[in-house]
């Protein structure tokens, strides 16, 4: 299913300012945040949904290349720790938070109305974030692809219909009272840790599920497609929201983050989003001109040397490199010129080069004459 268009999400225009943004995510995330409406997993979804518009369209790199590419322009610019647990680029996150946590539970800043929502007053406890490695060829990075991914992750038992008890219902955690969590007071300061009766979870199973044993979930393989957008490279990391592990009893599922490594090439070289490759010419070649094949990534091209090139001259090829991921266009094809020196010649090869060299005048040879002239100037 095709995802939303951000700004059709929050309900605002593609010009809304960034406190106009964040005042229309704020209002939107009250309406729907999970622990005021429980057991709603429409709103939880919605939730999620509106945390992912605003994670990207509040930080201004994200946002020009969303604008841009749309989805593929943000698909590996997710960071380090994704969605509304700490993506807010240039925001305060407690300042978000701590005044939606104030609105539902009447508090002003969070306190002990921000530890409210945890994991039993969520409806059980969230699916772990996955990782998975992906290498692919030098091509499919410069031009992009949709890869089918096969993998192993935990998801909701079907016998029990993820909540891990036979009779399908867990019963409230009597030491932590549902919560998840229990306090303890440690001089001036309230200390909250998981309930170690329930581990964090809120519910207690006594009748577990003889599949899952009371965990609510069992592993399973997925096929998973992912849009590898043009320009990518080897560190750069795509973030599929929802595709990780299951969450144990209604919890929210958790991501899964694709590490890319592109695989070197015979020829190419990358150098940020130009493509570098070296050239081998003929002496005869660089000295009078030609016009040669050469490679590309759109395959053969041909190229005029021009007459007198030196080795390691580089020649350029505009707009034939790699794209550039999140911005407009493409790199330059760069070609390193090698003149190759012939061996194993004949006697008549030799004699030939003897006399050529001899016709050679010292304004046919700028680089020697300027050497020589050096060496005169050093030693007399």
């Amino acid at each position: 299913m095709a995802k939303r268009d951000y700004y059709e999400i929050l309900e605002v225009p593609k010009s809304v300012t960034p406190d106009d943004l964040k005042k229309a995510y704020r209002k939107k995330a009250i309406q729907f945040h999970p622990d005021k409406n429980p057991g709603n997993k429409e709103a939880e979804e919605k939730f999620k949904e509106l945390s992912e518009a605003y994670e990207v369209l509040s930080n201004p790199e994200k946002r020009r290349a969303y604008d841009q590419f749309g989805h593929a322009g943000v698909g590996g610019m997710g960071g380090g720790g994704g969605g509304f647990h700490g993506g807010f680029d240039g925001e305060n996150i407690n300042d978000i938070f701590g005044d939606i946590f104030g609105d539902i539970f009447g508090q002003g800043g969070g306190g002990r109305g921000r530890r409210r929502g945890g994991r039993g007053s969520q409806g059980g406890k969230p699916g772990e974030d996955l990782s998975y490695q992906l290498d692919i060829s030098f091509e499919e990075a410069a031009f992009g692809k949709v890869q089918t991914l096969e993998i192993w992750r935990e998801a909701a038992c079907e016998k029990c219909s993820g909540t891990g008890s036979k009779s399908g219902k867990g019963q409230s955690c009597s030491t932590c009272g549902g919560i998840g969590e229990v306090h303890y007071q440690q001089g001036f300061f309230s200390v909250a840790r998981p309930c170690p009766a329930c581990h964090g979870e809120g519910v207690v199973i006594k009748d577990p599920c003889d599949v899952c044993k009371g965990h609510g979930r069992t592993q399973k393989k997925a096929k998973i497609e992912v849009k590898i957008p043009a320009g990518i490279d080897t560190g750069q990391r795509l973030k599929l929201s929802g595709e990780g592990n299951g969450g144990a009893r209604g919890g929210h599922p958790g991501d899964l983050y694709v590490a890319i490594h592109v695989r070197s090439h015979a020829i190419f070289e990358r150098d940020g989003d130009n493509v570098l490759c070296d050239v081998p010419v003929s002496f005869a070649q660089a000295s009078i001109g030609a016009e040669i094949d050469v490679p590309s990534l759109e395959g053969k091209i041909k190229v005029k040397v021009p007459a007198g090139t030196q080795s390691h001259q580089t020649l350029r090829l505009k707009g034939k490199g790699l794209a550039r991921l999140g911005g407009y266009g493409r790199g330059d094809q760069l070609l390193r010129i090698l003149v190759e020196t012939p061996t194993k010649l004949t006697n008549h090869q030799k004699e030939l080069l003897q006399e050529l060299e001899k016709s050679f005048s010292a304004e046919s040879q700028p680089l020697a004459k300027s050497f020589l002239g050096k060496v005169k100037e050093l030693f007399g």
